[in-house]
């Protein structure tokens, strides 16, 4: 409480319920005050129609100040001089403006509010200072004697030192924030959840003699899915909501089968088979949507947190978007596959496959070699972008004809390759047949070049090397081409 007191003066008190020699040996600090002139102050205001004393104080601070120039210090024991490192109590009274400064004005105000509204009794959390400078924490409590209650002329105050725990609690607050901030403003999708009834549902399974869970959900695949359900989200954090566009966190956790779907089953499947190994801490690529139903790619890493391996009830999920580092993966993995210019497979992914088909099967194998027709004349009399057209229209055609697990592939400036596994020879020439017609149609939205290719086909036999079979298919391309006056 603030006091910006009058001179001391020495008093006896003369109700007879001031023990001296109790006051000053009391462990506590304590002071004795006089606070009849603030009464006088009350009941003028009371006289005006205040009828509010804090919204009063509230609208002029200065009438705080006025209040606590009318308190008059008559005793402080022994505790109080050594808590604020005063040497005597005129010491302590003549520098009370260093001991009481800062925001005590307003809680000195509900101190006298309470005194205001008729109570004998009052109590606050104040801050206070040594003459040294060094900061308390104190918690005050006030106590109007009996038969002074009329006058408020003795009110005896007790000021415990609660500046360890005050700042033990302020310490905690900051940390707690801290870790808050953290959390919140991570630029990664975090989730607390608790897993403890997933605990439960494992124990369980060991105590009915269940040794492999992968085993066990190869047979109950429905006691995955149950234990989905069983997931309860505590908390997520800003970059999860503006990741997966949800609203706020009531939404997103009321949507949840829109976020984890299709394949999440089977990597959920997996993290249980983690935890029932004993991996606490794991980590996965894994697939999840946004509300809006963008496919996101996110790394996932799951973690119990310390101290709670024994019942699972708080887990850690981070959740690093990698969407566009998968498709920039993908996007180099198609590179080296494709042509770019065409979009068919390139020579290198045929070369493989061809080596796979010859390893693997399935037989027997049909390729087709394809050459484009006059490719050179079109670069040499209208440039390389009529080339480049025609290069274009060849792939379209391609595209359009062969479907997995067929491979359409450019393999050289002009030279074509379709790799059919498992197709005979029927099945080789009506590929043919539909590339044919598909180039047709093809010169009919493109009247300015026609589109034309001279191919060839051969069908691997019993045994029969698949280069052999290339070169089958080699001759009878050019012998189409001869044909056709190429």
């Amino acid at each position: 409480m603030l006091h910006e007191p009058t001179l001391p003066q020495a008093t006896d008190d003369s109700s007879g319920l001031d023990d001296s020699q109790m006051f000053e040996l009391a462990p506590i600090p304590m002071w004795l005050e006089d606070f009849s002139e603030v009464k006088a102050l009350f009941d003028g205001w009371r006289r005006d129609g205040v009828t509010s004393l804090r919204d009063h104080l509230y609208a002029d601070e200065r009438r705080v100040a006025a209040c606590a120039s009318r308190i008059r210090v008559l005793k402080v024991n022994q505790a109080t001089l050594d808590l604020f490192e005063a040497d005597s109590p005129a010491h302590l009274v003549a520098n009370l403006d260093k001991v009481f400064r800062g925001d005590m004005l307003r809680t000195h105000i509900e101190e006298l509010s309470q005194l205001w509204d008729g109570k004998t009794q009052f109590a606050s959390h104040t801050t206070n200072y040594t003459l040294g400078g060094r900061r308390l924490d104190v918690q005050l409590r006030g106590h109007v004697l009996p038969g002074h209650e009329e006058r408020l002329d003795r009110v005896l105050l007790s000021t415990e030192d609660v500046t360890e725990r005050e700042t033990a609690r302020r310490a905690a607050g900051k940390a707690e924030e801290y870790a808050r901030g953290l959390f919140e403003h991570s630029p990664v999708s975090l989730w607390v959840e608790d897993f403890s009834s997933i605990k439960q549902l494992i124990d369980d399974l060991r105590q009915r003699g269940i040794d492999d869970l992968r085993v066990f959900t190869d047979v109950h695949p429905d006691f995955v899915q149950r234990c989905i359900s069983e997931v309860r989200v505590i908390d997520v954090n800003q970059h999860t909501l503006d990741m997966f566009q949800a609203a706020d966190k009531k939404t997103l956790v009321a949507n949840m089968g829109r976020v984890f779907r299709e394949d999440m089953h089977r990597h959920f499947r997996e993290q249980l088979i983690d935890l029932w190994n004993g991996k606490l801490f794991h980590q996965r690529e894994v697939v999840n949507y946004s509300l809006a139903g963008d496919e996101i790619n996110v790394l996932l890493q799951f973690s119990v947190l310390p101290g709670r391996e024994h019942d699972w009830s708080l887990v850690q999920v981070a959740l690093t978007d990698i969407t566009a580092r998968k498709k920039a993966e993908a996007y180099l993995e198609y590179l080296g596959n494709h042509d770019v210019l065409t979009k068919l497979y390139n020579r290198s992914f045929y070369v493989d496959e061809l080596n796979r088909l010859e390893r693997r099967g399935p037989f027997p194998v049909t390729i087709v070699m394809i050459d484009l027709n006059d490719l050179k004349q079109v670069n040499d009399q209208l440039g390389h972008a009529a080339g480049d057209t025609l290069l274009r229209r060849a792939g379209e055609v391609l595209g359009k004809a062969v479907d997995k697990p067929n491979v359409a592939a450019r393999i050289g400036g002009d030279e074509f390759a379709v790799l059919l596994p498992g197709v005979d020879a029927d099945g080789g020439a009506a590929v043919m047949a539909e590339i044919g017609e598909l180039i047709t149609v093809n010169n009919q939205f493109y009247s300015a070049q026609a589109l034309s290719v001279s191919m060839g086909m051969a069908t691997s036999e019993s045994g029969e090397r698949l280069e052999a079979v290339v070169r089958r298919a080699d001759l009878q391309m050019y012998e189409n081409k001869r044909s056709q006056g190429g």
